[in-house]
């Protein structure tokens, strides 16, 4: 099929949708579902939310979409329906966060690798260069919860997916000045919180030497040597376990956890990816069970050849994994 062809293939699609065809706005919404969604995890830094937010977007989209002006950019419209869907969860929330730690984000929830992919079709396609373009790691997504929600939609909407200063404004409803305005703060309270150099804002595939390192967090683990574990650990290593409180700072702190996960059980760990980083499913058999059962994720950021921080979430993602609740 010719692209001329396809683009008009696309174009028959998005006009019968607009007249009421539910099976043709059916299509078109779920060719755009885990693109819609990535952005609403950037959003609102809950994988869960982010399912709520996309199917609003979708009914929203549906009932309102004799508004839609019709040609190619049903794309862009369902992303300024779903930037306004998250603007209005957030001002329902008022959640705040100072974002000096990932304790300090307790609704920080990891994004699946392989979903990720998904939404990264090997094709030049609009939704493909904004996967790739984008900016997902859990430091990036934490610093973003510091943003008021316009502050934080108008740096997506420049920084990550490319907008021009119109098109946010009109997704905003507001002046291309007041857009700016908001770009220019946001831009500033990033930088005193992440790298002053952009181009390290976006995290990548982890390495070689960084996935034989997780192979080696994981064998240390699953044979209880704290030693081996603290050897390849930076020595200000910072453990967290959003949505709990909790936020251990250095060796001393975190070696005591070893111990108290020696007598919870046995445990069996696996590698997967989350967020663009290097992470361990982990499973525990307790005294007396018979199977291990899904337990928590460790999200590991790794700098200068050491694990420098791990974020622990619990185990209700496993599914979005495709891990299996027992081994």
């Amino acid at each position: 099929m010719g692209r001329s062809e396809s683009f008009l293939d696309v174009d028959r699609t998005v006009s019968a949708a607009v007249a009421g065809d539910e099976p043709a706005f059916a299509a078109l919404a779920e060719r755009h579902r885990r693109e819609l969604h990535v952005h609403c995890y950037r959003m609102l830094a809950s994988f869960d939310e982010a399912e709520d937010a996309v199917q609003e977007t979708f009914l929203k989209a549906w009932r309102g979409r004799e508004g839609f002006d019709g040609g190619s950019q049903f794309r862009a419209w369902l992303y300024r329906i779903a930037t306004n869907v998250c603007l209005d969860m957030l001002r329902r929330s008022s959640r705040r966060t100072a974002g000096t730690s990932f304790a300090e984000v307790p609704w920080l929830q990891p994004y699946p690798d392989v979903l990720l992919d998904q939404a990264a079709p090997g094709e030049e396609q609009p939704e493909a260069v904004a996967v790739r373009r984008e900016t997902i790691s859990l430091a990036f997504l934490a610093a973003l919860q510091v943003l008021p929600p316009r502050q934080r939609a108008a740096l997506i909407a420049r920084d990550v997916l490319g907008w021009p200063a119109a098109e946010t404004a009109t997704a905003l409803g507001t002046s291309v000045a007041a857009a700016n305005s908001a770009l220019q703060r946001a831009r500033a309270t990033m930088q005193s919180r992440l790298s002053p150099r952009r181009s390290e804002w976006s995290a990548r595939e982890p390495s070689a030497a960084e996935r034989d390192l997780v192979e080696q967090f994981i064998a240390a683990h699953e044979r209880f040597d704290a030693d081996a574990a603290m050897a390849i650990a930076a020595r200000d290593l910072r453990v967290t376990m959003p949505p709990l409180p909790y936020c251990f700072d250095g060796r001393d702190a975190i070696r005591p956890l070893m111990a108290e996960a020696v007598a919870m059980g046995q445990w069996r760990l696996i590698p997967v990816g989350a967020n663009r980083m290097p992470a361990a499913a982990s499973y525990l058999r307790r005294p007396g069970d018979t199977e291990f059962r899904a337990f928590k994720f460790d999200v590991m950021r790794i700098e200068a050849g050491a694990i420098a921080e791990i974020t622990t979430f619990n185990a209700d993602l496993f599914p979005a994994f495709g891990l299996k609740p027992t081994l």
